[in-house]
């Protein structure tokens, strides 16, 4: 006999950390503008984008020199390429996990990560003289360049002031900036002292390849890991606090009735819509979550590795506007990448990797790949014992730091379940300590309405398995011997949605006048 029964789907279940509402959940990879202010930048602009286009590719194919060269003919067609793709990515194109400045900006970084990983594949299948070729299209002088031979590792016996303040160039600002965007993205202490850790490392073992790798001890632990990377990585947190203890609530520009207002109101759409604080590793979480995370270490550094391989190889001045735009290219690429990852890892609703992580990571194998084809003769003289080394060094040491996170975590204080058990004199301080802690306290109130900050709500959030207290009593001594017991339908349904966010509401002012 057949079984006619329907298959059960597996019942996924919520992380404890997650990051967007449970009530309507968004894919990381297209988010949409719900509060829209102007409707004129948020419009449509298809014909109008074809019209342009249209415009722009008769004017560039009617007016050129009919007398120009190969290249020249070969260059332009690749520029008028790589504008027709671009439009159409504004068009097309997913809008990625932020929304601000606007989501046509996201869409058009997303389209040139595509140009950037289709060029890398046809790269991919050339040899490095005939890529080398294709490069002289962008700058004719790297023709005159050569290999990077730049030692840094001479006379380390003579530490001066004066020469170590000659190795505080624009580079090294360059260092300091790099890790406080890391710091920007990344969030997290733990894991940014681990990136900077194992960077250093990475040096070390590298070093018998590169030669620039190779340093002066005060070089890489005081400039370097203590004074570039620690300053930027503490630079970077300090201004992820400020953000996240800002209170978000936006105000149409057409609201606005001053010059000076709107004016600021306009550089304001530059900055975060909203701040989210990050929580990568929990002390319930899942071994395919602590995978994942010493995966993004290990890619992190990979993604370094091919910055410097690159340039070695395809012999690309450190000072060079490719090296720069290169950079800033993949800067922007990564940023809505980490985003993406961070959620597709931390959260279990999320059933797919977003759009612009899975082309960076393409980039990045793409970058990886080309680095060993064309610099065979180099990774021919590679020490196999030293890459085996570091590559159980890069695990190892990701794996003690996140089990330290973890362990870290779990051996935190209790949070309180009800008001009774904080010791507090008066109502005030008790507010004043739940504002201070993030949520470690239970919220009261000084009016009648306290009793629904203890009927059911902890932290700005229902508590659906029990009731503490009768929510329904004006005085709670009165409720103090009442019975846990589950809360029915009827009486909670009516109230729920708009007490929850009458709660989240009072706990932002609260916060914004405590002055945290």
């Amino acid at each position: 006999m057949a079984d006619d029964r329907s298959p059960r789907r597996r019942k996924r279940t919520f992380s404890t950390t997650s990051t967007i509402s449970t009530d309507d959940y968004q894919d990381a990879s297209e988010q949409i503008v719900e509060d829209i202010s102007l409707e004129f930048f948020y419009k449509p602009r298809s014909i109008t984008a074809l019209a342009c286009l249209v415009v722009y590719l008769v004017y560039s194919a009617f007016t050129r020199n009919p007398d120009a060269t190969r290249e020249e003919n070969i260059w332009s067609g690749i520029v008028s390429l790589a504008v027709v793709f671009l439009v159409l990515s504004l068009l097309v194109m997913p809008n990625g996990p932020f929304i601000r400045p606007h989501p046509a900006l996201w869409r058009l970084i997303f389209g040139m990560s595509v140009l950037y990983m289709l060029f890398l594949a046809f790269a991919l299948f050339q040899t490095r003289e005939d890529f080398r070729n294709i490069l002289f299209f962008f700058d004719p002088q790297l023709r005159l360049e050569g290999p990077d031979t730049k030692e840094y590792a001479i006379n380390c016996s003579q530490v001066t002031v004066a020469r170590v303040w000659s190795h505080c160039d624009i580079f090294a600002f360059a260092h300091f900036f790099g890790w406080a965007m890391k710091a920007l993205l990344i969030r997290n202490a733990g894991l940014l002292w681990t990136a900077s850790i194992t960077w250093e490392v990475t040096e070390v073992f590298f070093s018998h390849l590169l030669p620039n790798f190779a340093e002066c001890w005060w070089d890489a632990l005081l400039l370097d890991f203590l004074i570039c990377n620690g300053l930027g990585i503490h630079f970077g947190l300090y201004v992820c606090k400020i953000l996240e203890m800002r209170n978000y609530h936006w105000e149409s520009i057409k609201d606005i009735h001053t010059t000076t207002g709107k004016l600021r109101r306009a550089a304001m759409q530059f900055t975060p819509a909203s701040w989210t604080h990050v929580r990568w590793m929990d002390p319930k979480c899942s071994y395919m979550r602590f995978f994942g995370i010493c995966q993004m270490v290990i890619v992190s550094q990979i993604v370094e590795l091919n910055t410097f391989f690159l340039k070695h190889i395809l012999w690309v001045p450190t000072s060079h506007w490719l090296n720069f735009y290169r950079l800033g290219m993949i800067s922007l690429i990564v940023a809505p990448s980490l985003r993406q990852y961070y959620v597709y890892v931390t959260d279990t609703r999320s059933r797919r990797l977003g759009t612009q992580a899975w082309v960076f990571i393409v980039i990045t194998c793409l970058e990886a790949l080309i680095c060993i084809k064309y610099g065979l003769d180099m990774f021919k003289k590679t020490e196999i014992a030293s890459i085996i080394l570091w590559l159980l060094f890069q695990i190892a040491i990701s794996s003690i730091m996140l089990y330290f996170m973890v362990m870290t975590k779990s051996k935190g204080p209790r949070k309180p379940k009800f008001l009774d058990e904080i010791p507090a004199e008066d109502s005030n301080t008790k507010t004043l300590n739940y504002v201070k802690t993030n949520g470690n306290h239970m919220i009261q109130e000084n009016s009648h309405e306290h009793d629904l900050a203890n009927g059911g709500y902890k932290n700005g959030a229902v508590m659906r398995g029990e009731v503490p207290l009768d929510y329904k009593s004006a005085d709670p001594t009165q409720a103090q011997g009442t019975r846990k017991r589950k809360p029915r339908r009827s009486e909670l349904g009516g109230h729920l949605g708009g007490i929850n966010y009458e709660i989240k509401t009072r706990l932002r002012t609260r916060k914004s006048q405590a002055g945290l």
